[in-house]
Order: structure tokens, then sequence, then C-alpha cells
């Protein structure tokens, strides 16, 4: 049985690109995801004050994290727990408080996820900080999802901070509302390549229907999302929150399915 739905996974995310935008509505739809937040007082407050649905992830162990959650929340933001996941290459030695780790048992695994979950109010769902290492392993993530599941309506946003994740198609193979990221609009923080990230993220929307960008706190980055959010609806382009993008995903992927049934 878990065979058949990875497969039937696997044909639902190739096939995406096919239909998407068939069902999403008269325009095509972005979401932002901003993370890395609860390190930072001063980020933090204008990230949670952007305009817009823009989805805040906030580090379990950060000293601002609390208050600046309950700060998105009052603004209507979409609260995340920006989830710590052990990496590998050049970050094998950079470790988070609140980190999940290959080396844990089950117990320590569920007790570190429970906990970190705890730390964020209002939270409706999550994506992996790091995790090169940990989303490759089926294990570990099939152990986050049910996770989640016991938990009932949370989201999980794969950040695919490595090609070799198979942190989605868990997610799948387990009924956990999933996405993953598109474009990361920050890598070089430079102004203009993040404008130029931006526009990427334009254009894959108006090509797939839906596109899903995370981004960081820094100055450059949040500037460019202060200017352009507004600028968004002249575009033809819809910013919705990370929840309604899996939504209208969900609905594009079951067009495909309706399309291969009936053949």
């Amino acid at each position: 049985m878990h065979a058949a739905r990875r497969w039937l996974a696997i044909l639902l995310c190739l096939c995406q690109p096919l239909v998407a935008g068939a069902n999403s509505g008269p325009q095509p739809a972005i979401a932002v995801i901003i993370d890395d937040l609860g390190n930072q007082h001063a980020a933090g407050q204008l990230a949670t004050a952007l305009p817009g649905p823009v989805a805040c992830a906030f580090l379990p162990s950060g000293p601002f994290t609390q208050a600046l959650a309950l700060r998105a929340h009052s603004f209507d933001k979409e609260v995340m727990l920006h989830l710590p996941m052990q990496a590998s290459g050049a970050l094998q030695d950079a470790h988070e408080a609140g980190e999940l780790t290959v080396e844990m048992t089950h117990v320590q695994y569920r007790a570190t996820v429970a906990r970190d979950l705890a730390a964020v109010p209002y939270v409706s769902g999550l994506n992996n900080h790091m995790g090169s290492l940990l989303t490759r392993h089926p294990g570990n993530m099939a152990w986050l999802m049910q996770a989640l599941g016991e938990r009932g309506k949370l989201f999980f946003i794969d950040s695919r901070t490595t090609t070799a994740t198979v942190a989605r198609r868990l997610a799948d193979e387990y009924g956990i509302p999933s996405s993953q990221r598109d474009v990361f609009l920050d890598n070089d923080v430079n102004l203009d390549a993040i404008r130029a990230q931006f526009r990427r993220l334009l254009a894959l929307a108006r090509r797939n229907g839906t596109a899903l960008a995370i981004g960081h706190p820094n100055t450059a980055t949040l500037q460019l999302l202060q200017e352009e959010i507004p600028r968004l609806g002249a575009q033809g382009i819809r910013l919705v929150p990370v929840a309604r993008l899996i939504e209208l995903q969900a609905q594009d992927r079951h067009l495909v399915w309706q399309a291969y049934s009936s053949r």
C-alpha cells in the first residue's frame, strides 16, 4: 500500500505543471515565507509588518521568537516553526538548539518535535532549517510526519536544501498538507540579485499557476518585498497564505488524478 501511494505521489508531482493554473483562479498565485526569525528583534519587527499574507517562520530557540510570533499573529500572518534539522557538507558542524538529528532515538526525536512546536505560539505549519542530511532519510521523515499527523491541521514545507530530499514524498504518504520551495530569494543578498530571484518567482507562477519563495530577514530582502508586494495586483499576481497555496496545488493535483483515471 505504501509503495502504491509513493508512486501515485511521484506521478502527481511530475504532472503538476501540466495543469497548474487551470484551477488556480483568474490569477497566478505566490506565497512567501520569511524564515530564520526569532534571533533579531528589529529585523523581526520589520518582517512581521510586511504587507500582505507573508508567512513568518521562527526558530524554536530564538530569544525573540515568542514575542515576534505573537506580533506576527496580530498582523494576521501565518506563524510557522522553522525546524532545525541536521545538515551535511559545509554546514555539518553548524548545530542549532532544538535540532533533529539522525542519531536520535524515536523517543528523543518525538520529544524534540513536541518541544519545538510548543516554543512557537499560533504555529500553523513548519519548514526545515538546514536539513540537507536529515531530509534524505525516509525513516526520520516518516517520524516527523507521524508526529505532525497526530497534531492535526499542520502543514509542511520542504525548504529543499538538498536535491536528495524525500521530505515532501513522505508528507504525501502520510497525508500531511505540503508544498516545497521553488525559489530562494536571497542566497545572494545583493538587492539586484534578490530582485532577479523575485522576477523568477513571478515567472514560475505564471508558468505553473503557483510558486513559493523563501527569504530571510536581511535589509535588502525586506526592502524588496516592501516595494514589490503592493505592485503584485497590477502584474496579475496574487499573494496568498501558504495554506491557501497548498490548497490550490492540491486542486491541480486532483485534476491530474482525474485526467489519469479517465484514461
